[in-house]
């Protein structure tokens, strides 16, 4: 746990979550065209956009309950281990070579802050995803910082609970907070934009005895 209270995915807690994989299977966000899908991570497999079945319904759920004129954008979801892990390791060279005077457990807490560690990812689970609010007409709302934009980068807008974003920005995540929540999901609080169900780290926020998706191929 962060001096500010945020439990981050390295977290010895959070490997601890047994997992109890339900073996519901990975599913195409776009079969039906229920949710918007932004092409920005889109890759030649098209696993970026897969989700467990029961994370999609939920999302579907939460869409349900945005007012009228807004939608969710999907923007990514399942990611293959290998994929987590260059992401996992690539942030963490950069931590490396900007603090060299860092131990590894300092730069390991600080990719975290960021980037799951690849072992207990949950988006190589199925059980995460990455999404944002359009408007009607298909225009991004402000939400105070670019998605996946780090923490350097944004100047910590990227935390949920920000305090430096503006008013539509913050109603922005309220309004997406409020939907995802009553669905089920929970949110990574140094990522606005990331939510998640069934996971380690959903078991440890809601005091679930184990994880219902673990890391699994896409095949």
């Amino acid at each position: 746990m962060t001096a500010d209270g945020i439990v981050l995915m390295s977290d010895p807690r959070i490997a601890a979550v047994p997992v109890v994989d339900c073996g519901e299977p990975l599913v195409d966000v776009r079969r039906d065209g229920s949710l918007a899908v932004d092409p920005r991570r889109a890759e030649e497999s098209g696993a970026f956009a897969h989700l467990r079945e029961g994370v999609l319904t939920r999302l579907l759920a939460a869409q349900s309950l945005l007012p009228e004129g807004l939608r969710l954008l999907f923007v990514e979801g399942y990611r293959p281990p290998a994929l987590q892990r260059a992401y996992f390791e690539r942030y963490a060279g950069r931590l490396r070579a900007e603090h060299p005077d860092w131990s590894a457990t300092r730069v390991r807490d600080a990719a975290a802050r960021y980037v799951s560690p690849p072992e207990i990812a949950p988006h190589s689970a199925g059980a995460a995803v990455d999404l944002t609010l359009v408007s009607a007409d298909g225009h991004e709302l402000d939400m105070g910082s670019e998605l996946n934009a780090g923490p350097e980068d944004s100047g910590g807008a990227c935390c949920t609970d920000a305090p430096g974003i503006g008013a539509g920005a913050r109603a922005g995540r309220r309004l997406l907070a409020t939907a995802l929540t009553s669905a089920g999901l929970v949110n990574y609080p140094t990522e606005w934009w990331h939510w998640s169900y069934g996971d380690r780290y959903w078991a440890l926020a809601t005091g679930a005895g184990h994880a219902r998706y673990g890391p699994r191929p896409l095949g």
